[in-house]
């Protein structure tokens, strides 16, 4: 009886096998779907991105683009998530260092900066936020986890009495994540974001100064 298990399992682990195996190819393809489709939406937006511009991206057929995603505006869905999904792990690695609660504020600003300047994710979402009304799909509404852990961090500042300020924190914390998304836009534009990290710095510099911090 024992063998007979024994050999049930061994055939049930063979028919497994190729299981897992295909599902961990249809993960790698999707990847590299995402991927492709973040730094097509980057460069040339929403509305000149064909899916056969994603499939030669990602040198798949456009098959396997069909496989994965209904159409394009699928596809831009999932970038916009997986954009969205990685704001979140910015703001968790700055809390992981336990810093002060208004540097912590200008770390994730500063982070958030340099993603959008070098990742291709970061570019996709951004641009593809300011193009939500030509994708023709219901996109995650933009910047509120973005906002409410800025808005976290300016109340600990103030209770904590490092930031010496009446102002409500919700308030701050959205006057700098829309100084922060204007700037990334206009950086963008005029100097492909390479000067994103002192464009940020001034406005922290003006929103949350040196003085109004001690």
């Amino acid at each position: 009886m024992s063998n007979r298990n024994s050999d049930l399992r061994t055939a049930a682990a063979a028919k497994a096998a190729p299981r897992e195996l295909k599902q961990e190819r249809a993960g790698q393809t999707r990847r590299q779907l995402l991927d492709a489709a973040a730094r097509a939406f980057a460069e040339k937006g929403f509305p000149a991105v064909t899916l056969q511009d994603i499939a030669d991206r990602a040198e798949v057929t456009k098959g396997a683009v069909y496989f994965h995603f209904m159409n394009k505006e699928a596809v831009a869905v999932a970038v916009t998530e997986e954009f969205y999904t990685q704001l979140p792990a910015i703001a968790d690695s700055v809390l992981a260092r336990q810093l002060p609660p208004l540097d912590a504020v200008a770390e994730f600003l500063l982070q958030t900066a340099a993603f959008l300047r070098d990742n291709p994710v970061g570019q996709a979402g951004a641009r593809l936020q300011i193009e939500r009304n030509l994708v023709g799909a219901e996109l995650p509404t933009p910047f509120s986890g973005f906002t409410h852990s800025i808005t976290d961090l300016l109340t600990q500042a103030q209770e904590d009495d490092s930031w010496k300020s009446s102002a409500n924190p919700a308030v701050i914390a959205r006057v700098l994540v829309a100084a922060f998304f204007g700037s990334q836009h206009i950086s963008w534009i005029e100097h492909n974001r390479t000067d994103l990290t002192d464009r940020v710095r001034e406005i922290l510099d003006t929103v949350l100064p040196h003085d109004a911090q001690r």
